[in-house]
């Protein structure tokens, strides 16, 4: 039987934040967003600011009326990133099979050690705690989902464990919250099917759930009843990215055509930027619509014919937000993403009257090349020339910490780390 641990590095944002600054520790204190930037959120709070009731992913107002002391901070993305490095150097003096799942969660797969799971989480604990700083919750089981959910149970600085002789004791009556990737949507079908606890999931027939919830609902089930067995990939293994896009929160609002189109160009350059670095084009592209009451609509095209040309990205997007958007209100942010990826010069069928599109590519190519040896700004849209958004500057790729998840719900690849990207990358639904 295999022996999986799933680490999460507790508060970690906020850790890191008392690590270099002490006196944090004695004050209920909140690691935030940058209001400026409409990115004003919770990422992560210490156990004093947890106590007063302050939650990730809440906005800062909402925090602050609970917790009136509150004191807020920025995030030192670098310390982060370093703190997290020095944490997996650790895990992998244990086994070469650590997943990374975000930045301050991995698995590992200990079962080659042949040591009592408990004992090596125990001990991971105090090496984090004594060399880092840092605490960390080790949930301890036989497969990945029970072992991402046992690190959930206790929290802070806790070994939880779930077994084949356990597990229906202990995660059968937790809410289907609790399961990995039952998101708020999905626990909204569930409920109204009243499927209350994971045990109520495991106990109906794969066949309703996937009429319900398509292929996921069948993974959920197997999820449920403990049958999950995927691997823990090995540490340097880079899985396949299954989507490209960015999504952009500006300083204000949407409220034209002429506004979503300078966005859009804005993402979509980044988008085909991207795609042309790894080498790629995609044959799919999706738009996400978010209004100002935070309510989001979502649209995808499939395209003649794959592409990494940020024009034709552009002109689909721009398609789907005309036919999906009637400008009842104004549009909070914006995202473009690329999928049914392939790499670029794959056999495709031609079209006769098409011409052109090889010039445009060599176009985009030539753009990409000047923009990395002489700065962003040194060839510029015209669309964009006495535009607000053109600063803006969409993450351009995939830190070395993020792997691509083959997730059963829809994930975009984009890139981090930013408090407007912060849940996706990190693939968490925020609950505590």
């Amino acid at each position: 039987m295999r022996t999986i641990l799933h680490s999460d590095l507790n508060n970690f944002y906020a850790s890191v934040a008392c690590l270099q600054n002490p006196s944090l520790r004695k004050v209920p204190m909140a690691v935030c967003g940058d209001p400026r930037e409409r990115h004003g959120i919770v990422l992560s709070k210490n156990e004093l600011a947890k106590a007063a009731g302050v939650k990730t992913a809440e906005a800062i107002w909402q925090a602050q009326q609970k917790c009136p002391g509150l004191v807020t901070v920025g995030v030192d993305f670098a310390a982060c990133r370093r703190l997290a490095a020095e944490a997996r150097k650790i895990y992998r003096e244990y086994t070469d099979r650590v997943e990374p799942f975000g930045l301050d969660e991995a698995w590992l797969d200990i079962s080659d050690l042949g040591a009592d799971g408990r004992e090596v989480a125990d001990e991971l604990r105090a090496r984090l705690r004594r060399e880092l700083g840092l605490t960390v919750s080790v949930g301890v089981s036989f497969n990945k989902v029970f072992a991402k959910l046992a690190s959930d149970l206790k929290k802070p600085d806790a070994t939880s464990c779930v077994t084949m002789e356990n597990f229906r004791q202990v995660v059968w009556p937790l809410p289907t919250e609790a399961l990995l990737y039952v998101g708020p949507a999905t626990q909204r079908k569930l409920l109204e099917r009243n499927i209350r606890t994971i045990g109520d999931l495991a106990a109906r027939r794969p066949e309703t759930l996937r009429a319900m919830l398509g292929k996921h609902g069948e993974t959920l089930w197997t999820y449920a009843n403990g049958l999950e067995n995927a691997p823990v990939a090995l540490w340097d293994a880079v899985s396949e990215v299954k989507s490209i896009g960015n999504s952009i929160t500006p300083a204000r609002d949407l409220v034209s055509d002429a506004d979503a189109r300078e966005l859009f160009a804005v993402l979509c350059q980044c988008v085909a930027e991207r795609l042309l670095r790894h080498g790629l084009e995609g044959r799919t592209v999706a738009i996400s619509i978010r209004d100002s009451a935070l309510k989001t609509i979502s649209a995808q095209q499939a395209l003649p014919a794959p592409t990494a040309i940020s024009g034709e990205i552009e002109g689909a997007a721009m398609r789907l937000f005309r036919r999906h958007w009637n400008w009842t209100g104004s549009v909070r942010s914006l995202g473009v993403c690329v999928s049914g990826l392939s790499m670029q010069g794959a056999p495709e069928q031609l079209s006769l009257w098409e011409n052109g599109r090889d010039r445009a590519l060599a176009l985009e190519k030539t753009l990409l090349g000047l923009r990395r040896r002489y700065g962003r700004d040194c060839v510029r849209r015209a669309l964009l020339l006495d535009s607000d958004f053109s600063r803006l500057r969409p993450h351009e790729d995939l830190p070395a910490f993020v792997r691509c998840h083959s997730a059963p719900e829809s994930c975009v690849a984009t890139s981090a780390p930013s408090p407007n990207s912060f849940a996706l990358l990190s693939a968490k639904r925020f609950r505590r």
